[in-house]
């Protein structure tokens, strides 16, 4: 997400980056003075939990989970990464490359940085290199997926500057899984499932949204965002059980397509009018040029957003919040907006709050609105969604076979003096000691 320079002076210097954690439960931000960390486990109030000025000019920064470990670049040095422990204050080490930071993606297991026409897999117990994926096609906007699911640790990034094809690859077992034509144009957003089963992709076109199998590459939805124009989709986004998905683009709506699941004869479940209907498309379209047939095959969107504006670069989530799902949308005009969604009848989704990310605590508390009723307390199909425990609780623990050998090594990388430990199964990752029972405050600086 990037910041808008002369806009709103010292105390509103404008957002640099943003970006939702594994989980959906907190929100980075990266400013011109540093970076913030929110909790968004509640609606009516946003909980500044860490705030730093450490780096000026942040356009990445990460967290893992709801741990204590911090990912941050800043435009002040492009190509290091500093890994922070943010409650302790300490730095655990930092890194740096050949060229400028494009993204940094994280899981419990791996930690990967991607530059322009490279990649860079760190295993995230010690920070140390295990491999290097040189001479990838040019990806100029740092485009990459990790699966936040540690033991299916896919990694996805284009395989082509031209058209869209998409290479996933097994960042445990370091090698390639297979390579997906997913668009005839370059791809522009990816983005795996909770699990690492699914993972959904969109063009720089826009227009169209495809959900692929994981490992075996196989098309199994296909969504239409729109026929009239081309757009720029920003961001893209599964629910956490994975039944929903969202699109954020540079237009003011937002969109949520629902993953239905059919019967073997192609069918809805349930028999419905546009069941009937879709029987009569699938039917016609046998007679039909393939192109044709296709389109009348894309599903539309399910539930929508609208925006208050349009041109802003918005990233967006699905989470549950208070036990109802919610759409989280963090905009580059500093606010964010969280929103109800019928899981059940879809539509229109309701603006429930809108939070001020940038200023005091005071100043976001008095500009926070409310701008609409509280939360109902049952939706009609609420309990359609099955509520589940958070996903950091189903996947606890650390692979400890570490027996992977390392990659080329960057003449200008950094090793931290010791390995990090993450041992704590209470926090990820809690690092307190190293291996060797001694302290570890701070990495080697150059």
């Amino acid at each position: 997400m990037e910041g808008e320079d002369g806009a709103g002076g010292a105390c509103r210097p404008g957002l640099g980056c943003a970006s939702f954690n594994q989980d959906s439960t907190s929100l980075a931000v990266g400013t011109k003075t540093g970076y913030r960390l929110f909790s968004v486990t509640a609606v009516d109030r946003l909980e500044c939990i860490h705030e730093s000025a450490e780096s000026p000019d942040v356009y990445i920064v990460e967290r893992l989970f709801s741990s204590s470990l911090v990912v941050v670049v800043s435009q002040a040095m492009p190509r290091r990464m500093n890994v922070y422990h943010f409650k302790k204050g300490t730095e655990i080490c930092n890194y740096s490359y050949s060229n400028t930071i494009l993204a940094v993606r994280l899981n419990r297991q791996r930690l990967v940085v991607c530059l322009e026409e490279s990649i860079y897999i760190h295993n995230i117990k010690d920070m140390k290199l295990l491999k290097t994926l040189l001479n990838t096609p040019p990806n100029p906007s740092g485009l990459c997926a990790l699966s936040i699911n540690h033991s299916n640790s896919y990694l996805a990034y284009p395989g082509s500057a031209t058209i869209g094809e998409i290479i996933v690859y097994d960042a445990n077992n370091l090698n390639t899984v297979t390579m997906i034509p997913a668009h005839d144009s370059p791809l522009a957003a990816i983005t795996f499932n909770a699990s690492g089963t699914k993972l959904a992709s969109a063009s720089e076109r826009g227009t169209v949204i495809r959900v692929f199998s994981i490992p075996e590459g196989l098309r199994l939805f296909e969504f239409r965002r729109g026929m009239k124009r081309y757009v720029n989709i920003s961001s893209l986004s599964f629910s956490p059980d994975a039944q929903f998905l969202c699109a954020s683009s540079n237009t003011e709506t937002v969109h949520i397509f629902k993953l239905e699941q059919h019967g073997p004869s192609g069918e809805e479940e349930t028999p419905t009018w546009s069941a009937y209907v879709g029987k009569m498309f699938t039917a016609a379209s046998s007679y039909l040029p393939a192109q044709v047939s296709g389109m009348m095959s894309q599903d539309r969107a399910f539930a929508t957003v609208r925006l208050h504006t349009a041109g802003q670069k918005n990233v967006c989530t699905l989470a549950s919040i208070q036990k109802l799902p919610r759409l989280l949308v963090a905009s580059s005009d500093e606010q964010l907006f969280i929103y109800n969604i019928d899981p059940q009848d879809g539509g229109e989704c309701t603006l429930v709050q809108t939070h001020r990310l940038l200023g005091s605590d005071e100043e976001r508390e008095e500009a926070a609105v409310s701008e609409g009723p509280g939360a109902p307390q049952s939706y009609a199909a609420t309990a359609a969604i099955p509520t589940s425990a958070p996903i950091s609780a189903t996947l606890t623990g650390y692979s400890e076979d570490g027996g992977v050998s390392r990659g080329e090594v960057i003449p200008e990388h950094e090793f931290a003096a010791g390995p990090v430990c993450l041992d704590d199964e209470t926090e990820f990752p809690p690092i307190n000691r190293c291996r060797d029972g001694s302290r570890r405050d701070k990495s080697r600086r150059p």
